[in-house]
C-alpha cells in the first residue's frame, strides 16, 4: 500500500473517530438535559406538603405582662424530653430539683407566669408554673436583665392543639405519635411529635438523614430517605 493511500486512510479513520466522539457527547448531553427536563416537571407536578401551609399561632411575648397570656388557653410542648422543670412549692421553684423532662406534645395548662432568681444566676428567669399530677412545677421560658426581656415561648410550646393544626395527618400517623412509635414513612416533624428532640448524626450525608432521639432514656436511630423514615432501629443510651 502507497504511503499516500495509508495517510488517506488514517485521516478518514480519525474523522470517523471524532465524528463518533461527537455523536456519543451531544446525544449524551441531550439525554442529560430531558431527564432534567422531566425531574423539573415531576417536581413541579408533585402534591405540595400541607405542613408548609400550617402557620401555629404565636404570642410574641415582650415582658412579663404578655406572656401571662400563656394562662389564657393550653400550651403543648414543640420539643419534647429537651427543656427541664422543677418542683414548685410554697410559690418558688426549687432549682435544686428537677422533677423531669417535659414530653412530646404533653399538654401544659400554665396557671402563672413569674419572675425568679435562679442560684448563681446573674439576671431573673420567666417561669411558666403549670399543675401536673396534682403537684406544681415550673419551667423557664424566658429570662430577664434589669428591663430587657427574652421571652422563648413561641419557640417552646404550641398554643393550639398540633393535632387541630396538623389534622391532615392520617389516622396511623396520629396513632404511631399517641403510641410514641416512629413508623417507616413517617417525616420529621411527625416522628419529633412521638419521640420529641432528635440530633443529626455527623455521618449523614446530603440525600440522606440520619437522626439520633434520646426518646427519654429509650434511644432511636431513624434514617430518612427523600425526607421520609426507611429505617428506625434502636439506639444506644448515653452513658452519664
Amino acid at each position: 500500500m502507497k504511503a499516500s493511500t495509508r495517510k488517506v486512510i488514517q485521516v478518514f479513520l480519525l474523522l470517523a473517530l471524532v465524528l463518533a466522539t461527537a455523536r456519543v457527547y451531544f446525544t449524551f448531553r441531550s439525554r442529560q438535559a430531558t431527564d432534567w427536563n422531566q425531574k423539573q416537571e415531576e417536581a413541579k407536578n408533585a402534591p405540595l406538603n400541607a405542613d408548609y401551609y400550617v402557620n401555629p399561632k404565636k404570642l410574641h411575648a415582650q415582658n412579663l405582662k404578655q406572656a401571662r397570656d400563656l394562662t389564657k388557653q393550653p400550651a403543648w410542648v414543640r420539643e419534647g424530653f429537651k427543656y427541664a422543670y422543677y418542683a414548685h412549692t410554697r410559690g418558688k421553684t426549687d432549682f435544686n430539683k428537677q422533677a423531669g423532662l417535659l414530653g412530646p406534645i404533653e399538654k401544659l395548662n400554665i396557671t402563672d407566669v413569674v419572675e425568679e432568681k435562679a442560684p448563681g444566676e446573674r439576671g431573673k428567669q420567666v417561669m411558666a408554673v403549670f399543675e401536673k399530677e396534682g403537684k406544681s412545677f415550673s419551667v423557664p421560658i424566658g429570662v430577664v436583665e434589669g428591663d430587657s426581656y427574652q421571652i422563648f415561648a413561641d419557640e417552646m410550646l404550641f398554643i393550639e392543639d398540633p393535632r387541630e393544626l396538623y389534622k391532615h395527618w392520617p389516622s396511623e400517623v396520629w396513632q404511631a405519635i399517641d403510641a410514641h412509635q416512629v413508623k417507616p414513612g413517617m417525616n420529621e416533624l411527625q416522628a419529633s411529635f412521638a419521640v420529641g428532640a432528635g440530633a443529626l448524626d455527623s455521618g449523614s450525608r446530603t440525600d440522606q438523614r440520619v437522626v439520633k432521639y434520646p426518646n427519654g432514656g429509650n434511644p432511636l436511630i431513624v434514617t430518612y430517605q427523600d425526607g421520609k423514615a426507611t429505617e428506625v432501629k434502636q439506639g444506644t443510651p448515653e452513658a452519664g
